[in-house]
């Protein structure tokens, strides 16, 4: 399980991309590189990296389910996860 501090380093880079995400993409437009290079660094998106929303694992995320693939398999046997179910041919 990730630290707290790790989810909320995660947390508060996206919200630092949301703010400036209409000003980067203005800047972009107009070509204005310098004015880029003067906003954090931390607001750009691809800092961005995605997490288990339960663990905060950085590997083997799922996207369709927000969580790692660990955690998947886990819910997914315990029946947690509705329509999901352990494969058989």
């Amino acid at each position: 399980m990730a630290k707290e501090g790790v989810k909320a380093r995660e947390v508060k880079r996206a919200k630092l991309v949301a703010k400036y995400a209409e000003k980067r993409a203005a800047l972009k437009a107009a070509g204005d590189y310098v004015a880029l290079d003067a906003l954090p660094k931390a607001s750009s998106p691809v800092k961005l990296h995605n997490r288990c929303k339960l663990t905060g694992r950085p590997r083997g995320y799922m996207r369709q389910f927000g969580i790692s693939r660990v955690t998947f398999r886990e819910m997914a046997l315990a029946g947690k996860i509705p329509g999901v179910k352990k494969a058989s041919w």
